[in-house]
């Protein structure tokens, strides 16, 4: 039963197979309408209006660190990660999201490069930042210990936080649809209207997890300025 249940993050034992799977994450690059780009409408002025308020609250966050384009980066995650999240609720479609060899390439390079960055251009700020300011003389030595654990530990935290929230969800609903087989009819009804607003969840979830690590990207960046 559990193998058959984590089955379906499995990308493929094919070759062949698995390299389609690992394919749909650009799926939004493909098919998306060419009327979406030219032509404006709902969808389209619903999206850049939503690309708007992130922009602003970016810029926000990057405070004196801002310069043009600075936010597209972080724009350009968001838009990724929502994309992937929202792909795997469909049927048969491989949910690229619940795999920590995706979420992990998403979160290293970006936190590597904050890091290189921070420790070439701003060594000065980046020791302080071990210290918080106030903190005992006696305790500074488990300070500095503490800031560098949750230093290191924060590119996994990404990572497992997007993957383990996308597979929750995908286990909960697979759970409740692999049992309609055996439930009576008065009660397949019911099932349903569970499963429809499960899915209404996990839609906020997708959004609410694409908004996040793109927030705390974010603050990583502007903490190494």
């Amino acid at each position: 039963m559990m193998s058959n249940l984590f089955s379906i993050f499995d990308p493929s034992t094919n070759l062949f197979n698995l390299s389609i799977n690992w394919l749909s994450t650009t799926l939004g690059i493909i098919f998306l309408p060419y009327s979406f780009w030219l032509i404006p409408n709902r969808h389209f002025f619903l999206w850049n209006f939503i690309l708007n308020k992130l922009h602003m609250e970016f810029k926000t966050l990057l405070k004196n660190n801002y310069f043009n384009g600075s936010t597209l980066i972080f724009i350009s995650l968001f838009s990724f990660v929502m994309f992937n999240n929202f792909l795997g609720l469909f049927p048969y479609i491989f949910t690229s999201t619940s795999h920590l060899t995706l979420s992990l390439s998403i979160s290293l390079p970006l936190w590597l490069s904050f890091m290189m960055y921070g420790w070439i251009n701003n060594y000065q700020h980046m020791f302080i930042h071990m210290i918080p300011q106030g903190t005992p003389s006696i305790l500074m030595p488990f300070m500095v210990l503490i800031e560098t654990i949750s230093n290191i530990i924060r590119p996994g935290t990404l990572a497992v936080r997007l993957t383990a929230n996308m597979i929750a969800g995908h286990l909960l609903m697979t759970l409740l649809s692999s049992t309609g087989s055996n439930l009576p009819s008065y009660l397949i009804m019911f099932l349903i209207m569970i499963q429809i607003l499960l899915l209404i969840l996990e839609s906020a979830v997708a959004i609410i997890q694409s908004y996040v690590i793109a927030i705390l990207s974010t603050l990583y960046s502007s903490e190494v300025n």
